[in-house]
């Protein structure tokens, strides 16, 4: 990464078969693109811990392609966190990201401990370096952690300390102006890191969504860039080719300013991903 841009996506695991054949499809059609790796979520309070295990060992035998695991504190006790690094392991697979993760109810609801488990990401940082073999991702906040209270040095201390542990990457969750990683990346270096920090792009396709994943996560939205969508909001197309615009202008700003790696959210949807790599033009 250090030398050039490396690209990568993120994949949710599919509910049913109807599900399954459009992941499929989205990674037949991203695959071309030879991404650096692909990542693959649980849901919301952990609810497809078992099917992410199994469809990121999939996916990793059938493409080839790196894969970077969730690892999420929810609703797992140590052992069985240390039982799903071996299972991850043994498919191959040699990078995790580390996530204290979503409790049942969402990002906004209560966390509920669990009895043996832990409820912070930076013990999921401290297992799996010791349980060595592994890389280790962790996530990153440019428009700040929700929890954090607008505090961004408290971010960054949360960072450093996953850093001191093992962590030796980072993924942003989404966001939508270049100078907030600018900022994180600036705050860090000045505190000794060199974490690197991917950012994390989500090419918007559907603004109802977007709202609610904007409330939830806690990503702020520009006015400017709000008033353009809904004045196309009843148009699909639109919308998606807007969002395929101010996705690619984000990218070429953070490739300005040296982003290390481009991490798209596809949605299991390949068709915007795509679009903003042509715009790139990124040859691989």
């Amino acid at each position: 990464m250090a030398n050039r841009t490396s690209y990568s996506f993120e994949f949710f695991p599919p509910k049913d078969a109807e599900g399954e054949a459009r992941l499929w499809a989205a990674m037949t059609g991203l695959e071309a693109l030879h991404p650096d790796f692909i990542s693959v979520t649980y849901g919301a309070g952990g609810s497809t811990r078992d099917r992410t295990i199994a469809i990121t060992s999939h996916i990793t035998e059938r493409t080839k392609i790196p894969t970077v695991a969730h690892l999420t504190c929810v609703g797992s006790t140590k052992d069985e966190l240390v039982e799903i690094l071996g299972k991850y392991r043994d498919a191959g697979i040699s990078s995790i990201l580390a996530l204290r993760g979503d409790p049942v109810g969402g990002p906004s609801a209560p966390w509920v401990s669990t009895a043996g488990g832990f409820d912070h990401a930076d013990q999921l940082v401290e297992l799996a370096a010791t349980f060595g073999g592994f890389s280790i991702g962790v996530a990153a906040f440019p428009d700040g952690h929700p929890a954090s209270g607008g505090d961004f040095d408290k971010d960054v201390d949360v960072l450093i300390r996953k850093e001191s542990l093992g962590a030796t990457f980072a993924t942003t969750q989404f966001f939508f102006d270049a100078q907030r990683w600018r900022a994180l990346v600036d705050r860090l270096s000045a505190r000794g890191s060199s974490l690197p920090i991917i950012a994390g792009i989500l090419p918007v396709t559907n603004v109802k969504q977007l709202k609610r994943m904007s409330e939830l996560g806690g990503a702020e939205f520009p006015e400017a860039m709000m008033k353009r969508f809904l004045a196309v909001e009843s148009d699909s197309e639109a919308v998606r080719a807007l969002g395929v615009e101010f996705a690619t202008d984000l990218c070429q700003k953070l490739i300005a300013e040296g982003v290390p790696g481009i991490h798209f959210y596809t949605m299991n949807s390949s068709t915007a991903t795509r679009e903003i790599y042509e715009n790139l033009g990124v040859s691989r």
